[in-house]
């Protein structure tokens, strides 16, 4: 058996549960067909399924889902090429820069080098490039498709990335290659001869049995398969003497270095100093892990040497026994010539063994198509677990951002909504994770969308005592308006007050200054009449000082009557605006300051509720669909 095959059938086999896996979809895919016809013929008569096997014209085309157009994942793979040419002694300078939009020259001198690696006897070719190069990707099993176009124009932004895939593809087969010949090389001689399986033929048999089966069931009309698949898990075990003990273990060991993994990834963020004496302390210990290499790899070596001694002893008694058995073949062969034969025994000899080559060739050619078909499962196989490893991987991404893992976090409420791995899938995971997942998530809905009501019900009653508030401030501006009239009429009333105190002053003048001029005239007839003109100057001086006094009581008490009246209106205008002012304020402010809360709160909770909800069935549907 070839290496390829060998390398094949040891990676595939011991994984029955990413098999397990592999049939859990494709037993989630055929609920989607309507009706299935058979290939064989019609089903039986209660069944309208249909099979697809009649309308197959060809291998389908595998969708690449590496992210070959994000920068970030081409600058991570171009720098993996430059350390695996500079490892790997690469005759020539390489760069990252280079390496970003290189020729078509320097992307085939880095072909061939990639390519003599894997075989030192390989050349590349000189004619038709473009055909070439895309057809050792593809016998080399490279799964996806690379176009002739591409190698005309390497370095362009549209071909560089598939390229630059291949390439990325082909250097993890050469260290795959290398990782193989060097567990040979080092631990070959610690395998098992009496645990050897006849890999291709058992295996083939049980898968082609489990495939009956479930295909039977599948065209009576069910698709789940729990039961074969249980048992097709059993014998795979029985088969290649699988230790569910030392399973355990290496998971231990597993979820170990994860946590050593995840400390010291958190360590890495403290001081420089502790990080770099961290380093120094684990090159210390794999300067020791060497060392203690080394040492087993010299007794490893004496072993060997003294497996070689006890060879070259079997060899001279092999070549002892060698000669004895050469001499029993001239011994046989002379009875062989002196025996005769008929030539029906020859003729029946001859059929026979053209019958028997006949038989050897198409088992043959059997092996080689079904060890083509392990590989394209294997692919497959593995594409399955990588996808199941990336949606897990988003899964609790959106968990720790929504703080629903670990089980500590502010929304899980206690509980666990991790998904631990694929990998540890059981047939009755599905009715856990729905318990530990699905049923809390429903109930943290149903509590987020009452929470959301009664925020509903808190805002409408906000909203009503908003609205009774500017009821209040309307009538309030109703009174501050009448207020503001009386004010008005009073300004009024005081100018006409004024205007009239200013005509009875003016009228007073008048006669002042007629008494005046009266006493002038009295002044000048005095001669005429002194003792009657002072007497009537003192009844006039005395009347004067009577209408005077008089007219100045009345104004006295017509200003204060004004004062009062002006000061009891401006100090209850001031009251009241001041009044009115604080309610104002106070109001606008509860107003502003609860309209501004309630919409912040409402539209946090709005956006929270529904991105959560949006989320949160999106996951489950996805949590569903792989739990289907």
């Amino acid at each position: 058996m070839s290496r390829r095959s060998r390398i094949s059938m040891a990676s595939a086999t011991p994984q029955s549960k990413d098999l397990l896996g592999k049939l859990s979809m494709s037993r989630a895919q055929s609920g989607t067909s309507e009706r299935r016809t058979s290939f064989f013929g019609n089903a039986s008569a209660g069944s309208q399924r249909n099979s697809f096997l009649g309308a197959y014209v060809g291998p389908e085309k595998i969708k690449d889902h590496r992210p070959l157009h994000d920068k970030t994942f081409i600058l991570q793979c171009i720098k993996q090429l430059c350390e695996f040419l500079s490892d790997n002694s690469f005759p020539g300078s390489i760069t990252v820069k280079a390496l970003q939009s290189p020729s078509t020259k320097e992307f085939l001198k880095i072909f061939e080098f990639i390519m003599r690696l894997l075989d030192p006897s390989f050349h590349m070719p000189t004619a038709r490039i473009e055909e070439e190069v895309p057809r050792i990707f593809k016998d080399l099993g490279y799964p996806f498709a690379i176009s002739k176009s591409s190698m005309y124009s390497v370095g362009a932004p549209h071909t560089w990335p598939q390229v630059l895939g291949a390439l990325v593809w082909l250097m993890d087969t050469v260290r795959l290659f290398g990782a193989v010949q060097e567990q040979d090389l080092l631990f070959s001689d610690f395998t098992d001869s009496s645990t050897a399986v006849e890999e291709g033929k058992e295996y083939n048999q049980l898968f082609l049995d489990y495939t009956c089966d479930t295909y039977n069931k599948y065209m009576q009309g069910s698709d789940t398969f729990d039961e074969e698949s249980a048992e097709y898990l059993t014998k795979l075990k029985k088969l290649y003497h699988v230790d569910e003990d030392h399973l355990e273990s290496q998971l231990r060991m597993y979820q170990g270095l994860a946590e050593k993994v995840d400390r010291l990834e958190k360590d890495s963020h403290k001081d420089p100093l502790m990080n770099k004496r961290t380093q120094k302390l684990t090159m210390q210990t794999d300067l020791q892990k060497l060392r203690d290499y080394c040492d087993n790899l010299q007794a490893f070596k004496q072993n060997q040497d003294n497996k070689a001694a006890s060879l070259a002893e079997e060899y001279e008694s092999t070549t002892l026994q060698r000669d004895s058995l050469k001499q029993e073949q001239a011994r046989l062969q002379t009875i062989l010539q002196n025996q005769k034969f008929t030539p029906a025994d020859i003729e029946r000899i001859n059929r026979e063994r053209n019958e028997l080559q006949q038989t050897l060739d198409s088992v043959s050619r059997s092996l080689e198509e079904t060890e083509q078909q392990l590989w394209a499962e294997e692919i497959a196989l593995s594409k399955a677990k990588e996808e199941g490893d990336k949606e897990l991987a988003e899964y609790h991404k959106l968990a720790r951002k929504l703080k629903l893992i670990p089980q500590s976090a502010p929304n899980a409420c206690g509980h666990d909504f991790e998904i631990r791995s694929f990998r540890e899938f059981r047939t009755d995971s599905a009715v856990e994770w729905k318990a530990q997942i699905q049923n809390p998530l429903k109930n943290m809905i149903v509590d987020v969308e009452e929470e959301s009501i009664k925020l509903t019900n808190k805002k409408l009653s906000m909203q009503e005592s908003l609205e009774q508030k500017h009821s209040n401030i309307v009538e309030k501006s109703k009174d501050l308006k009448q207020l503001k009239e009386q004010i008005r009429r009073l300004d009024q009333q005081l100018e006409h007050d004024e205007q009239e105190i200013a005509c009875e002053e003016e009228r007073w003048a008048a006669e002042i200054d007629s008494a005046e001029s009266h006493k002038k005239l009295l002044e000048k007839k005095v001669m005429e009449g002194y003792d009657d003109a002072m007497e009537q100057v003192k009844a006039a001086q005395q009347q004067y000082h009577l209408v005077l006094q008089e007219t100045k009581e009345k104004r006295r008490t017509v200003v204060n009557n004004l004062a009062g009246i002006m000061t009891s209106a401006v100090s209850h205008l001031a009251i009241i605006e001041k009044q009115i002012k604080e309610s104002a304020k106070k109001a606008g402010y509860i107003h502003k300051e609860t309209l501004q809360q309630s919409k912040a709160d409402l539209k946090q909770m709005e956006a929270v509720v529904s991105e959560f909800v949006e989320k949160t069935k999106f996951h489950c549907s996805q949590v569903q669909k792989y739990l289907k």
